[in-house]
């Protein structure tokens, strides 16, 4: 057996070792993880509603499909967010988003803890708008959801917070997180623009915006260092963020827990205690997620065999491959392949209108 010291994680027990530590990687464009991860997972964007209330006002969402995402971005006025599953009260203001990545059921209102004024929904531009005969403080906010193709979703949960807020007023002055809050905000007023009018294109121009909101909120949050645990507070680690990219940029090489802590400059100790502070899981943990997930792709097409597959994602023992996918799918990936060539549906093909329930 091999020393703890050197102990491969995350990969089967055919798969190729190495006793090479790999340099520091350049901090320039290899370090972009998040491209990595965006293009690992497939996300679509739609926006539902906008909202113009006017106090007292308040909104009611259920519990969310597991594979969808919902967010909020506050133009004007004021919004209070509360989960009643753990008790979280948030307070937004103009500028602010929230995405809630676990599909926690949620509740905004005004906070004036009067009775809602009765809203009313109708058709406007290429989105819903929301109305209601408040009188009280104003509110502009735009409403949709995200939507994450399985198996995809589990990654999402699994390493990031049951919600996620960008302030528009950012404590971080750092050039970057100043830039990215800034083109985040240009962004959601370009969005704001385009539901108001019908203008040629205008549905899909919204739908492929509200898909870059998902990339360009992930980025300023890691910027801002907002985020209190999960991918984003590790990414927004300089120290850590050299392993995301490693793992990222190369699944299939066994990883050794001291090859991670030297692109990192840490011992292993060291490395270990801060990425588990961090992430909330392992470094393995996350490896085998970014396998699998990597996995599932490569299923997908007819032709990938599963043995190609699972020597893909650094597995040599296509048994050992098979138990980690179907621990980690909750299907063996051959009824993940017939699954994904059936084609479930897609849940943007849904356009009901039902973004929450507005009291």
């Amino acid at each position: 057996m091999a020393s703890a010291s050197r102990a491969i994680i995350g990969i089967s027990r055919g798969a190729r070792r190495t006793s090479d530590v790999p340099p520091p990687l350049d901090m320039t464009l290899e370090s972009d993880w998040l491209s990595r991860f965006m293009a690992l997972v497939t996300v679509t964007g739609k926006l539902e509603i906008r909202c113009a209330f006017g106090a007292p006002w308040a909104i009611t969402y259920e519990r969310s499909p597991a594979c969808e995402i919902p967010y909020h971005a506050v133009l004007r006025g004021r919004a209070i967010l509360e989960n009643p599953d753990d008790g979280t009260v948030r307070e937004l203001g103009g500028g602010d988003l929230v995405l809630l990545p676990h599909g926690s059921p949620h509740v905004l209102h005004d906070g004036s803890g009067l009775p809602p004024v009765p809203a009313v929904k109708r058709p406007g531009g290429h989105v819903f708008i929301g109305e209601n005969a408040g009188t009280g403080e104003r509110l502009d906010m735009l409403c949709g959801r995200f939507v994450v193709a399985p198996p995809h979703d589990r990654l999402i949960r699994r390493h990031l917070p049951d919600d996620l807020v960008v302030r528009a007023a950012t404590d971080s002055r750092t050039p970057d997180a100043l830039a990215a809050t800034a083109r985040l905000t240009a962004l959601v007023e370009l969005m704001r623009a385009e539901s108001l009018e019908q203008q040629l294109g205008g549905l899909a121009i919204l739908n492929a915006l509200s898909a870059a909101l998902f990339a360009l909120a992930l980025r300023a949050i890691s910027e801002s260092g907002q985020a209190p645990t999960g991918l984003l507070a590790l990414a927004g680690q300089p120290r850590l963020a050299p392993a995301i990219v490693a793992m990222l940029d190369d699944p299939a090489k066994p990883w050794t827990l001291p090859e991670l802590a030297a692109l990192c400059s840490m011992s292993r100790a060291t490395f270990m205690r801060h990425f588990q502070s961090k992430l909330g899981h392992s470094a393995a943990d996350l490896l085998t997620d970014i396998r699998m997930s990597l996995a599932a792709n490569a299923l997908r097409r007819p032709s990938a065999s599963a043995e190609a597959v699972s020597a893909d994602v650094g597995y040599q023992s296509v048994a050992a491959f098979r138990r980690v996918f179907t621990r980690w799918a909750g299907m063996t990936p051959g009824d993940w392949r017939r699954q994904s060539l059936d084609g479930p549906r897609d849940a943007t093909a849904s356009d009901d209108g039902e973004a929450g329930d507005a009291e």
